[in-house]
């Protein structure tokens, strides 16, 4: 327990207490994708003259490349594409990437960085904001005590028991880390689970400032040398409506060798 209440990374390191860009297109035109085949398709343009014959063309050209697209891809093989050394890691990439998308549910949207080597789940509508310190920031722009964080800091530990008990660490973390020594916070609830062999411990807990209070969710793991923590919480008004949503998001989160 004193390597995480003394280790300088975590003191230094701030939280929020309280909470790829796609390439132009030109008009007309669309891209057609599958393992790693793209394939841009214009759209042909119908005169007006031809008016009443436009959408069945449409429909037309749109099937055709649909099925040209298909039939390139059956004829094309992934490995010949890349280098085999380069395979293992594209098929890891890619596994892990469609079992976050399948796992995604209605309402929600995934976040998945494969650099770093996690991912989870957010409600749909909140919108990303750039927080100094924080790796991922999304936030009702409403509802601003609404939110959810990730933060990741560099740690020689591979396993977060190796820093103590789940109520030891998460009040540890929520004293010095998580809320402002002005605000009185209190552990409701701290646990250890276990996803795929890696070990996770969840929390929940309330931190009270002078005109609010937050109530918060958190679950922190440790992998690919990197100490993992994300956060996500509401305002204790509207903390009925939005739990089960915020536990979506912390029973989402993941990590990856990367």
């Amino acid at each position: 327990m004193a390597s995480l209440q003394n280790s300088p990374a975590i003191h230094r390191t701030p939280f929020p207490n309280s909470f790829s860009q796609p390439g132009l297109q030109k008009p007309g035109q669309f891209r057609c994708c599958k393992r790693g085949v793209s394939l841009l398709v214009r759209a042909e343009q119908v005169s007006t003259a031809n008016r009443e014959d436009g959408p069945r063309r449409r429909q037309v050209l749109a099937v055709g490349a649909i099925a040209s697209c298909v039939s390139l891809v059956n004829q094309t093989s992934i490995s010949s594409l890349v280098p085999s050394i380069m395979m293992a890691d594209i098929l890891r990439v890619h596994t892990w990437y469609g079992s976050v998308a399948a796992e995604t549910k209605k309402g929600f949207l995934a976040v998945m960085d494969k650099k770093d080597g996690y991912s989870f789940l957010y409600p749909f509508g909140w919108q990303e904001v750039v927080i100094e310190g924080q790796d991922k920031v999304f936030k009702d722009v409403i509802e601003p005590l609404e939110s959810v964080s990730v933060n990741m800091i560099p740690t020689v530990k591979q396993d977060i028991r190796e820093l103590g008990s789940p109520q030891e660490v998460a009040e540890a973390l929520i004293k010095k880390v998580l809320a402002p020594p002005s605000q009185k916070t209190k552990l409701v609830e701290a646990v250890e689970r276990d996803v795929d062999g890696k070990a996770y411990y969840t929390f929940e807990f309330t931190a009270q400032a002078p005109n609010f209070t937050r109530h918060a969710l958190g679950t922190i793991t440790i992998g690919n040398g990197k100490f993992y923590t994300l956060t996500t919480g509401a305002n204790q008004r509207r903390w009925e409506k939005m739990k089960d949503k915020l536990h979506t998001v912390i029973d989402s989160f993941q990590i990856v060798n990367v």
